[in-house]
């Protein structure tokens, strides 16, 4: 990450994840391009967190094809997919509040494919996210929730990941802290990192991230562009499936 990375992109179709008898997501067919930042929004319930784990291999899908790159993800358990590139950030964050930033952090170079580049990637990631380094003794769980978001995000940026996935990066947080978050993200993009985020705040997304897809009851309903942050009418109507 010291240097700008050659991008890798990410593809899944057809994807169909189910708990029990529910079908939560069905055919779902998206595709990030290498380098792209895209977004996953939607009401709650619509299946986007599903969506993010099934990539994680948190929970198995049903069905459908999972790619990084050219290489096939699909059924491969969380720590393989973590070694495979894709590195996520949970909704919620889930530090271990008990422990130092900087022992959350260390747990953030286990997914790592190779140590080379760790000091570089480091000295990276405390530029970007100032508390990381300014409060690196201090436990995670006295930190604010901006300072927090901080440390996740970096936390999974240490694996180096081809792909970084997001689940609601700006949940709980203040407007200023939100912009952040977002401005980071765009430094993110220039290393070449691949981006596939989750957001509420859905005229947020649909204004910075290259492509938005909206999800309802288990369906991608939409793809919008930039152009399209402005058209409330639409995307309320995507929201609710009308």
């Amino acid at each position: 990450m010291s240097e700008v990375a050659t991008a890798v992109g990410l593809a899944v179709e057809g994807l169909e994840v189910a708990y029990g008898p529910v079908t939560v997501v069905r055919d779902l067919t998206l595709n990030v391009e290498p380098g792209e930042v895209v977004a996953l929004v939607g009401a709650n319930g619509a299946g986007k967190t599903t969506t993010l784990s099934a990539i994680m291999g948190l929970v198995p899908a049903k069905a459908g094809a999972i790619r990084l790159g050219d290489r096939s993800i699909a059924g491969f358990r969380p720590e393989r997919v973590a070694r495979a590139g894709i590195a996520l950030v949970p909704e919620g964050r889930h530090l271990f509040p008990a422990m130092t930033v900087e022992e959350n952090l260390k747990l953030g170079t286990i997914g790592r494919r190779s140590d080379d580049g760790l000091a570089e990637d480091r000295a990276w990631v405390e530029e970007l996210f100032p508390a990381v380094r300014d409060f690196s003794g201090r436990r995670a769980g006295d930190l604010s929730g901006g300072q927090q978001q901080q440390v996740a995000i970096a936390r999974a940026l240490l694996a180096r990941p081809d792909v970084l996935l997001l689940d609601e990066p700006s949940l709980g947080l203040a407007p200023k802290t939100v912009e952040s978050v977002f401005e980071a993200l765009t430094e993110i993009r220039r290393r070449g990192v691949t981006v596939l985020l989750v957001e509420q705040r859905a005229q947020l997304a649909i204004g910075f991230c290259d492509r938005t897809y909206v999800m309802a009851a288990g369906e991608l309903r939409l793809t919008l562009t930039p152009k399209d942050a402005g058209d409330s009418a639409r995307i309320v109507a995507a929201y609710f499936g009308s």
